[in-house]
C-alpha cells in the first residue's frame, strides 16, 4: 500500500535482485449466515436505492444513506471538523453541527497523501481508488442490516492500512461491508483519519500550542471511537460491543491503540492483520523527522504558524521526501522488516508520555488492554509476489542460493533447509517470498505469545496460505489478500480470488471466524476445525488454505533459523 504497502509493493520483485525476476422498508436484522452469497441473494431486492425511511439521527444531526440490497449504507459522515487551516496539527474537533438530514450516499473527502500510480498488473491487482483528498477528510461510513430498532449489533470498526502515510476507508474493494453486515448480523464502521506530516509532525519541541501534533493521526481515531460510542446505538449496533480491526498499518493502529489510555473502553476486542508491531517511534527520531520537514519547507522553528499557511500539497510533498530520505537511511532495502518498523515507517506514532505512556508491545503486552481478547495473523508470501515480473517463477535453486547468500550470509543455508523442508513443494521464488515474509509472520505470533503470557485473555493466531490465480498464480497470497476473505468479498474482489468454489468456501470460513470474534471473542464456528488459542511459548496456529487447518506447531524451526538474521 504505497511506500508502505503500495510502494512495498511496487519494489518488492525488484529487491529480490537482478536474478529474481424509490422506498424500501428499514432493513430488519437477520441471523448470522453460513449460507453462500449466491444463496442469500436469491431472497433479497438487488441494486442501490435512495430509502427517505433511512434516516438516521446523530450527535450533529440527521443522515441519510442508501440501501444496498438490503443493508443501511452510510458513507461520507463526518465525525470531526475540517483538520485545515487553524485546525491543522491540532487535535480533532466537533465538526458543525448541521440542520435538516444530511445526505451521506458516497464516501467522504480522503486524507491527502502522495500517491503515483504502480504498474499495469498491481493497479489490476489492487484496484485502487484514491478519493478526492482534501483536509477535512474525518468522515466514517456505515454499513448496517437495520436502523432505528433498537437492536444490539456486534459493531466492526475497520480501519485502513497504509503505514501510517497512506490510504483511505474506500482504496480497496475488499473494504466494503455489505456482505458481512448482512451475513453477520454486525455493523461494520470504516474511517479516514490523518495521515503522514498531517497527522504525525511532532512539533512539540517548538511550540506548546502543538504539544499533541505528532499523534494527532492516532487521537483522530480515538475521536472516531468516542463517536461509534455515542452513535452506534441509532444504527443498530451496540456501543458495548466493539471490535476494531486492521491490516497492515491499519494492524499496527490497532496495536498502537491497545496501549493507548484515552481509547481505554472504547473497544473490548482487537483484530490485527499483516501489522504486528512491538514498538513505534521513539521522540528522537520523530523530532529529527519534524526538523528535516522544516528545514525542507525553510521554515524557522520560532515561526511555526506559517507551517498553516502552505497547501496540504506543499506539506506532503516536502514530508513524502523527508520520509523517503529518511528510509534509506535506516536500509538498502526498500521492504519492511517487521523487526525494525518503528524506524523504517518514518511518520508514525511515538512516544510522546501522555497518549502513549511508554513502548506498546515491548516489553510486555500492554496491560490496559488485558481483558481484550485478541486475533492476530499474517499472510504466506506478503509482499514479495510475482505481480509485474512476469518470469519470477523462471528462479532456480541455484539462484535462490545466490539471493540467500547475499542477503542473509552464512545463514543462507539454514534458511533455506528450513524453509523447504517446511513448504516442500515451494518453488524457488516462493521460498524466497515465504523467507521474506518471516518476519511478519515473527512478529504476529510473539504478539499473540505476550497476549497469553497476561492470562486475561485469549489470542488466536492465523497464516493465511490459499494462493491467488490471479496471473498464472504469481500474485501468491500477497499482502492485503485476506481483506478479500474476512470481509467475503470473493465476488468484489474476483479479479485476485477467481471467485470458485474453493474462494467461496474460504470466504465464507474466514468471515464466520470474523464474525464469531467480533460476537464472542471466540472465532470458532461449524465451518472450520478447532480452532485453539495461544500459549505463552507456544505456536498455536490456524491455517486458511483449500483445506483449512489448525497446527500447534506449523513453523519453529522456520522461524528459529529467521531469528539469527541481521535486519537489511
Amino acid at each position: 500500500m504505497r511506500t508502505d504497502r503500495r510502494m512495498f509493493l511496487k519494489t518488492a520483485v525488484a529487491a529480490a535482485g537482478a536474478e529474481v525476476l424509490g422506498t424500501l422498508q428499514v432493513a430488519k436484522a437477520t441471523t448470522p449466515s453460513n449460507a453462500a452469497p449466491e444463496e442469500i441473494a436469491k431472497n433479497r431486492p438487488s441494486g442501490a436505492f435512495l430509502n427517505k425511511e433511512g434516516v438516521v439521527e446523530t450527535v450533529y444531526g440527521k443522515v441519510r444513506g442508501s440501501q444496498q440490497a438490503g443493508i443501511q449504507v452510510f458513507r461520507g459522515i463526518p465525525y470531526g471538523a475540517n483538520t485545515g487551516g487553524e485546525n491543522r496539527f491540532m487535535p480533532a474537533k466537533a465538526p458543525t453541527p448541521w440542520a435538516g438530514i444530511r445526505s451521506t450516499l458516497w464516501y467522504g473527502r480522503t486524507c491527502p497523501a502522495f500517491w503515483r500510480p504502480g504498474s499495469d498488473e498491481s493497479m489490476f491487482v489492487w484496484q485502487n481508488d484514491t478519493g478526492y483528498m482534501d483536509e477535512d477528510c474525518l468522515v466514517a461510513n456505515v454499513w448496517t442490516p437495520g436502523i432505528n430498532d433498537n437492536k444490539k449489533r456486534p459493531v466492526l470498526v475497520w480501519i485502513h492500512g497504509g503505514g501510517f502515510s497512506y490510504g483511505s476507508s474506500q482504496e480497496l474493494p475488499s473494504y466494503d461491508g455489505e456482505m458481512l453486515a448482512r451475513d453477520g448480523d454486525v455493523v461494520v464502521v470504516s474511517l479516514n483519519h490523518r495521515l503522514n506530516a498531517l497527522g504525525f509532525l511532532n512539533l512539540s519541541e517548538f511550540d506548546g500550542d502543538y504539544a499533541t501534533s505528532g499523534n494527532v493521526g492516532m487521537t483522530d481515531i480515538v475521536f472516531l471511537l468516542k463517536w461509534v460510542r455515542d452513535n452506534i446505538g441509532n444504527f443498530g449496533g451496540d456501543p458495548g460491543n466493539v471490535t476494531i480491526m486492521g491490516q497492515s498499518g491499519g494492524g499496527s493502529k490497532v496495536g498502537t491503540l491497545m496501549a493507548m489510555p484515552s481509547a481505554q473502553g472504547l473497544f473490548h476486542k482487537a483484530s490485527i492483520h499483516s501489522g504486528s508491531i512491538l514498538r513505534v517511534a521513539d521522540p528522537e527520531m520523530s523530532l529529527g523527522l519534524a526538523h528535516g520537514l522544516l528545514a525542507k519547507l525553510e521554515i524557522p522553528k520560532n515561526n511555526l504558524d506559517k507551517l498553516r499557511n502552505l497547501s496540504w500539497q506543499e506539506i506532503v510533498s516536502a514530508a513524502n521526501d523527508v520520509q523517503r530520505r529518511h528510509r534509506s537511511a535506516i536500509s538498502h532495502i526498500p521492504l519492511p522488516d517487521a523487526r525494525t518498523l518503528d524506524r523504517w515507517f518514518g511518520w508514525s506514532p511515538y512516544v510522546d508520555g501522555t497518549e502513549i505512556p511508554h513502548q506498546v508491545w515491548d516489553p510486555a503486552a500492554p496491560e490496559i488492554s488485558a481483558n481484550v481478547p485478541l486475533m492476530v495473523g499474517t499472510v504466506l508470501n506478503e509482499f514479495v509476489t510475482g505481480i509485474g515480473r512476469p518470469d519470477a517463477f523462471s528462479l532456480t535453486v541455484e539462484g535462490l542460493m545466490r539471493q540467500l547468500s547475499n542477503q542473509y550470509r552464512s545463514n543462507a543455508k539454514e534458511l533455506y533447509d528450513a524453509f523447504s523442508k517446511d513448504h516442500p513443494t515451494a518453488n524457488p521464488f516462493q521460498l524466497w517470498s515465504i523467507i521474506w515474509a518471516c518476519s511478519f509472520r515473527s512478529a504476529a505470533m510473539k504478539q499473540a505469545q505476550l497476549k497469553a503470557a497476561q492470562r486475561k485473555a485469549p489470542a488466536y493466531n492465523f497464516w493465511m496460505h490459499w494462493q491467488s490465480p490471479s496471473l498464472s498464480g504469481r500474485a501468491m497470497a500477497f499482502h492485503c489478500f485476506d481483506l478479500c476473505f474476512f470481509f467475503n468479498n470473493s465476488k468484489r474482489c474476483d479479479s485476485v480470488t477467481g471467485n470458485g468454489e474453493a474462494a467461496k468456501r474460504l470466504a465464507r470460513q474466514m468471515s464466520q471466524a470474523w464474525i464469531h470474534f467480533a460476537r464472542t471473542g471466540n472465532p470458532n464456528h461449524e465451518g472450520i476445525p478447532k480452532w485453539e488459542s495461544v500459549t505463552a511459548n507456544g505456536s498455536e496456529t490456524m491455517i486458511f488454505d483449500a483445506e483449512s487447518r489448525f497446527k500447534g506447531d506449523p513453523d519453529s524451526l522456520e522461524r528459529a533459523a529467521y531469528s539469527k538474521t541481521i535486519p537489511a
